[in-house]
């Protein structure tokens, strides 16, 4: 009885100690709908997602809001290009004008629209690049932005400088087309393209292998320079299929109230080949050497994210 007792209250002060914290506990999926390849901003207190999925019917993108990563409400439809083929959204904040750009992709042409406010509607789009998808604004420390894409045929990552987010600079650099094993293993894809800076280095997450396959995982490389060259991880992929958890992969990276980065991205719901999914979250970590890995989980519950 005095065992059972004292692992109680052990229980229980570790869940005060969560919550003193500001952490909350969660298990995947965080938001059960057919949902892909989000991407998250965080403005004035509210994280906001963007995805791929069906809205009400037709094509385009829908926000949802959360205040922890892991409770998530649905919003308003943002934005709808007017066109079929409707994927991938990437939103930026300006933080001199203040305005929002979503970087989209419709019909395999990668366009930006604009809008005032996180929850849009975004407005004036406008194509970029043709034959391409997947694109995610990165700016540098210095302010200068680059735009990542994947072109295609041949799913080749792009990195394009930009002179303002809606206007390219120059001439784009390929980053990384598909050649490893893992990229190869069901599909020959590298897509999904998120930029981290850590440590004065640059890590290029991305996705390989068949988005509707099993085998979908994530990996990264990392160079002194937004524009590469980049070397590939030796570890890759740092997320993938294990038992009962199928296809992990396209998301973005955003970190929490102690700076800690999370990963959020879709699962595929089972190991058949079609595009069931839905979204989930899990941890990065950076070691001591700077290398980053991770850990797609599914139905364990975990310790989440700090608040903000």
């Amino acid at each position: 009885m005095l065992l059972r007792y004292s692992m109680a209250l052990t229980l229980l002060l570790a869940a005060i100690s969560h919550a003193a914290d500001g952490v909350r506990e969660y298990t995947n999926p965080v938001i059960d709908e057919n949902l892909a390849d989000p991407a998250v901003i965080f403005h004035e207190g509210t994280y906001y997602l963007y995805a791929t999925g069906e809205v009400d019917g037709d094509n385009g993108y829908r926000a949802y809001t959360s205040r922890d990563l892991v409770n998530w409400e649905r919003g308003p439809v943002v934005f709808q290009p007017g066109e079929r083929h409707i994927w991938a959204p990437d939103v930026w904040r300006d933080p001199d004008s203040g305005r929002f750009y979503l970087y989209y992709t419709a019909n395999r042409t990668v366009g930006v629209a604009e809008a005032a406010g996180s929850l849009g509607p975004f407005t004036n789009g406008r194509k970029l690049f043709d034959s391409s998808i997947d694109a995610h604004l990165f700016r540098d420390d210095d302010g200068k932005l680059y735009l990542f894409y994947v072109r295609l045929p041949g799913f080749h990552i792009m990195v394009q400088p930009m002179a303002g987010p809606t206007e390219p600079k120059g001439e784009p650099t390929e980053v990384i087309h598909p050649e490893s094993g893992w990229e190869t293993l069901n599909g020959h894809v590298t897509e999904g393209p998120w930029m981290i800076k850590h440590g004065g280095r640059y890590h290029l997450l991305y996705s390989g292998s068949g988005a509707d396959t099993p085998d979908y995982a994530v990996g990264y490389a990392t160079s002194s320079s937004p524009t590469g060259p980049f070397t590939r991880a030796e570890h890759n992929p740092i997320l993938h299929r294990a038992e009962g958890l199928f296809g992990p992969g396209h998301g973005c990276a955003v970190q929490d109230g102690k700076g800690d980065w999370w990963f959020v991205y879709h699962q595929k719901r089972t190991a058949r080949r079609e595009w069931d999914r839905f979204i989930c979250i899990d941890r990065l970590e950076f070691d001591e050497q700077g290398r980053l890995d991770g850990k797609a989980t599914r139905g364990e519950r975990l310790a989440g994210p700090a608040a903000r």
